[in-house]
């Protein structure tokens, strides 16, 4: 790949990661939190600066320029040709990461070929504060029915959440209502493309793989996360028109429609994602 090429992919890479953390970047400069938009760069071990950093993927080689090597030379996992060519060193990355590459690319492929479940409207984050009343919770937003209409919307549901690192914040009184009972044994037995919390992982898996992952596809899994974190608050139990956000009101069957529509949306997103995550796997020699 001549300079110029690799160069003016990695500004354009720059420029799109700065639009995205724009807001948070912002917000976290005046001490300020977004109880929506900041959860990805809190839940998912990634700052702003880790996301403009421009990976060009396996197999791509980076011809210098006029002022030497690729910046890549001096990034781990990287290997500079004696011509001073700049190449991600398959060997070493896979030396360090091959157990890594092999479970998530496993994970991917199980869910990306399950079908996706969508009669689950939500209701993980409901879990979640079930039984708290009006106290503080998790998010430091008021509930949109009150503690006493949030519980009754979850006693009045069957709960199926099969994502562990939800169900793991469900309430004590919650627990038992759910009629699956995850671990992280079973998340690859478990795990479907239905499911909000498996599609925001998919930003979770590429940041894993690591510079295996080529920028732009780095970036596709952030939009799809940050996309579906939106839905994920306006469907929970919270009130999230201080942000400008219409409540999804999947306690009724408007809602519940609305919900799945969007839901079956970004199923498809994320399996299009996930595939691409399992071809980054498959040109890795694990």
């Amino acid at each position: 790949m001549p300079a110029a090429t690799w160069r003016a992919l990695a500004q354009a890479h720059a420029q799109r990661a700065d639009e995205a953390t724009a807001g948070h970047r912002e917000r976290r400069a005046r001490g300020e939190r977004h109880a929506v938009e900041d959860f990805l760069f809190e839940y998912y071990p990634a700052k702003p600066a880790a996301l403009r950093r421009w990976h060009p993927g396996v197999g791509a080689a980076l011809a210098p320029d006029h002022d030497g090597p690729a910046p890549h030379a001096a990034w781990r996992w990287y290997a500079t040709g004696a011509d001073g060519t700049v190449t991600l060193d398959v060997d070493a990355f896979v030396a360090d990461r091959g157990d890594t590459v092999r479970f998530v690319a496993g994970l991917l492929r199980a869910t990306r070929d399950r079908p996706a479940f969508t009669g689950c409207f939500g209701l993980h984050e409901w879990a979640m504060v079930y039984r708290e009343g009006d106290d503080e919770h998790r998010h430091p937003l008021p509930l949109r029915l009150g503690g006493a209409g949030t519980d009754a919307v979850v006693e009045a549901h069957r709960i199926r959440c099969s994502h562990f690192d939800a169900f793991r914040f469900f309430t004590a009184d919650a627990v038992a209502r759910n009629t699956l009972q995850p671990t992280r044994e079973s998340q690859v037995a478990l795990e479907q493309p239905g499911c909000l919390h498996a599609g925001m992982d998919v930003y979770k898996w590429a940041l894993k793989l690591g510079p295996a992952v080529p920028g732009n596809l780095l970036l596709d899994c952030f939009a799809l996360a940050r996309d579906i974190r939106t839905l994920d608050m306006q469907a929970s139990p919270y009130d999230v028109t201080a942000y400008g956000l219409d409540p999804v009101a999947i306690e009724t069957p408007d809602g519940k429609a609305a919900y799945v529509a969007r839901q079956r949306g970004f199923a498809e997103r994320g399996n299009v994602l996930r595939g691409r995550l399992v071809d980054v796997c498959e040109a890795l020699p694990v």
